[in-house]
């Protein structure tokens, strides 16, 4: 019988890559209001520490490193199992874009994206799934994009990464699914984050209004229930599923 605990994540330990800001923070605190006990890591050590006070844990929560490393992952696989055991749940948040035509794409531009957006998230992915696997029990939830279902011009070798997040999450699931993990992923649609308020042109942010169904944006919050269910035991018998949180864009067609 279902029961509304099941939706909380109280005695369960969650690192947020990524959770330095935007997406990636409002997740992480969304998981401690829902009970866990969150780490984040990412680049930018400043933000981790602020993160790291909102949290307001008496744990060690900030977990500086880059992602892009696969060596790095396993010192921060090793870090965070010292310091608190094992890991429950990982949300890969990490990532970048460059906006411009593929024509005028350099290598160096293209490696930055991907290296990013798709290895990073494969082998956080492996490393501590193969703890989890192990154990027989986690929960990993990647973030990927409504550019893993269209392509959008401006944006290849972006929509090229995140549509690898939605390939090997479905691979992961596949393979994991039988020791107990489950690999998820969620696509959100347009956000209202600082970095769409300073560098998105105003046009393109009616286009993105007008083309939802909701006829508006979406604000930070609004992911963070989808993230809760996801890890939680109320979606334990889901696994290689991507969540639109959209706003009903992909809904509306062409």
């Amino acid at each position: 019988m279902f029961e509304m605990d099941q939706f909380s994540l109280k005695g369960r330990t969650a690192l947020v890559i990524g959770g330095g800001s935007g997406i990636g923070r409002e997740i992480a605190l969304g998981f401690r209001s829902a009970g866990a006990t969150v780490l984040v890591s990412g680049r930018d050590e400043a933000k981790l520490d602020s993160v790291s006070g909102e949290l307001g844990q008496v744990v060690r929560a900030s977990y500086p490193g880059d992602a892009r490393s696969v060596s790095g992952l396993a010192k921060l696989a090793d870090s965070i199992e010292a310091d608190h055991g094992a890991l429950s749940i990982l949300v890969n948040s990490q990532g970048t874009t460059t906006i411009k035509p593929a024509l005028e794409f350099s290598e160096d531009e293209y490696d930055a994206i991907l290296d990013t957006n798709l290895k990073s998230v494969f082998f956080a992915c492996t490393t501590f799934g193969r703890r989890m696997v192990e154990r027989g029990a986690g929960s990993i939830i990647n973030i990927s994009s409504l550019a893993a279902h269209s392509g959008w011009a401006g944006a290849a070798a972006y929509g090229a990464s995140k549509m690898g997040v939605a390939g090997i999450t479905q691979s992961f699931a596949a393979e994991w699914g039988e020791r107990g993990v489950r690999v998820n992923a969620i696509a959100p649609g347009f956000f209202m984050t600082d970095l769409t308020r300073e560098r998105m042109p105003e046009a393109r942010k009616e286009e993105a209004r007008r083309r939802a169904s909701m006829k508006r944006m979406g604000e930070l919050h609004e992911l963070v229930g989808a993230a809760i269910f996801l890890a939680s035991d109320a979606a334990r018998f889901v696994s290689g599923s991507t969540l639109r949180v959209d706003g009903g864009y992909l809904a509306s067609g062409i």
